[in-house]
Formats: C-alpha cells, structure tokens, sequence
C-alpha cells in the first residue's frame, strides 16, 4: 500500500511540475519572442566548436576570436590544416585556451577520419569528441539538428531549481527533469528560453524579480 502511495504521489508531483513548465515557458516565449544563440557561428561544425570554446568563459570572449579562426578554418580539414599552434594562438584569450586548442585539433582529426568531415548527430559519438561533454553535445543536438533535448548550464541549473522545475544535484539530472517535463511545442527553445532568463533576469545575485515575467510562478521570489 505504501508503495502504491508513493508511486501515486511521485506521478502527481510530475504532474505538477508539467502544469507548472507549461505556465513558465508560455511566459517565456511571449518574454524572449525569438530566443537565439549568442555565440557567433555560420554551421553545425563551426557551433561545435564554438562551445567547445565557451567552457568557463563568456560567449562575448569567444566572439572575439572565431571570426578570424572561422575565416581560416570553417571545416574539420581546414582546422587541421591549421594546427594546433595556430589555433591556441588565435584562441589564447580565452579561458584554458590551451587545452581548448588541443581538443578542437583532436576532434577535428576524428571528424575527418571517422565522420568525413561531418558533425554526427547521435549523443554517443559526439562525446566520442575530445572537449565535448554532455553538455556541449546536446546543445549541438538541439541547436544544430533541432532535437528536442535540453543541455543545462549554471544559469539553467538555478533557474529550474528557483522555480521548482527540478531538485536534481547535477546538470545531467535536471537536464532529464526539464525533458521530461517540457511541452513538445517547447522543447526546441527551451534551452535559449531558461538560459536568456538566467544570464539577464533570474541572475545569480541581485536577481531582477521586480520585473520577473516568472514571479507569480517563482518560489524564489516568493522568499524574497
């Protein structure tokens, strides 16, 4: 009987949260009308390498320098023909510049020996991919090839655990919790839709909840 209680109380609590999805990215979408990536890229390759650079750094710090890398080196082969060096010195404002420049060489050299130069599309071989973890590789998925998956970052982590959308510990365990709960309409934005109201609104200090479209949903701004 306990157990039967228990499995009913977890099926009304994900009920809830999907009730409470549904209101949070309506607000969202009439907010944020045409949410978009900030970081400056012109194909899948060049997305892929553009959030391998993103790791620990702005994407305004990594704008500042793939226009010249993706000048030179818009595909795989380009990029290794490019080398290592020159890449770490095109990229050296940017944060771990080092180990960026030697995993995009490395991911470049199995792009063209594995994939014929080409982005895969499926979660096990993009992680394959030296500097690529689950993180990079489903924004890749979702802003790339327009699947409906969620990556989550620090500001998507505090803004789904301030709404009550997840009370997962880890990125991959509320990225699970937001996919299981976002409507199908969506799931393509919603990425870029809790993101943006991370990075300029649901700030991690001095958040802005005076002018929060989220505040009548937010128990965060209810404690405040």
């Amino acid at each position: 009987m306990a157990a039967a209680d228990a499995s009913q109380e977890k099926n009304s609590g994900l009920e809830a949260r999907k009730a409470l999805a549904e209101k949070v990215y309506a607000a969202l979408a009439k907010a944020i009308p045409e949410p978009k990536a900030e970081l400056k890229y012109s194909s899948v390759y060049e997305l892929l390498t553009a959030v391998m650079l993103s790791a620990q750094a702005t994407d305004k710090s990594v704008n500042a320098v793939t226009g010249e890398l993706f000048r030179l080196a818009p595909t795989p082969a380009k990029m290794l023909e490019l080398g290592e060096e020159r890449v770490r010195d095109i990229v050296k404002t940017v944060g771990l510049a080092n180990t960026k420049a030697k995993h995009i060489i490395e991911a470049a050299e199995i792009l063209v020996s594995e994939f014929n130069g080409e982005v895969p599309e499926t979660m096990e071989e993009l992680v394959r991919l030296p500097g690529v973890g689950e993180k990079t590789a489903k924004v890749v998925l979702n802003v790339g090839f327009g699947k409906g998956v969620i990556a989550v970052d620090t500001h998507i982590l505090r803004v789904a655990h301030r709404l009550g959308l997840s009370s997962a510990k880890t990125p991959s365990g509320v990225s699970k919790d937001l996919e299981a709960i976002t409507p199908e309409k969506y799931i393509r934005n919603a990425h870029h839709y809790l993101l943006l109201h991370g990075r300029y609104t649901c700030k991690a200090q001095r958040p802005l909840c005076g002018s929060c479209p989220l505040a009548a949903l937010c128990r965060y701004s209810e404690k405040k």
